[in-house]
């Protein structure tokens, strides 16, 4: 697995991703973003579930689309305080859920986080996006964006000391909410149990 830095806002950095196999695609093509990823290059695109067209080819100004990439991160400056990194979009390959790349792509990216960043923030809309930010190192905050996400963050340089009880406020935020069978089950797995443990993620090849 091999990680990297595709450059930070300024620099203008275009990622183009299969929007059949990726979340968030389309956030991803802007350069007003910086972005990370994560390749593969030893892997296989598995066959497509899905009806939906193949991306064309598109202006001349976009780069080919990026086969070998399975996770991305696209991240800017906070808009108030210069010292403060907002990690805004995440998207893990769909076939690749669950093998951990989020949380270590997360990891990777506040590593790079060596600006003068003080702390990196990010924002979770579910509880297993929550709780990959744990294993990335975050704390709940206690705060909600204006569109009811929970906010997370932890120092650029080290995770975040995270209680138990902390950890949990978040969870019971969801645990107020509309929510599916599986998000049901996920929290009901997670009752009164300590934050997960920081990944370690998976080394370069």
């Amino acid at each position: 697995m091999e990680f990297d830095l595709l450059g930070w806002p300024e620099d203008g950095p275009r990622l183009r991703l299969d929007y059949r196999r990726f979340a968030y695609a389309g956030k991803f093509v802007t350069a007003a973003t910086g972005k990370t990823v994560l390749r593969d290059p030893d892997d296989s695109l598995p066959p497509l579930d899905d009806d939906r067209p193949a991306p064309t080819g598109g202006p001349d100004s976009l780069p080919p689309l990026a086969e070998d990439v399975v996770a991305a991160v696209a991240f800017n400056e906070d808009r108030t305080d210069p010292t403060t990194l907002w990690l805004r979009y995440v998207t893990v390959r769909r076939d690749r859920r669950g093998d951990g790349l989020g949380p270590d792509l997360l990891r990777r990216t506040c590593d790079a986080a060596d600006r003068g960043y003080e702390t990196v923030r990010i924002a979770a809309n579910n509880p297993f996006a929550y709780e990959a930010c744990h294993k990335a190192g975050f704390g709940f905050t206690g705060r909600e964006t204006g569109v009811a996400e929970l906010v997370l963050e932890r120092p650029a340089g080290a995770p975040a000391a995270v209680s138990r009880e902390a950890y949990q406020s978040g969870l019971d935020r969801y645990r107020a909410r509309d929510l599916d069978d599986p998000e049901r089950a996920f929290l009901a797995a997670r009752e009164g149990v300590e934050p997960p443990e920081i990944d370690a993620g998976h080394s370069d090849d």
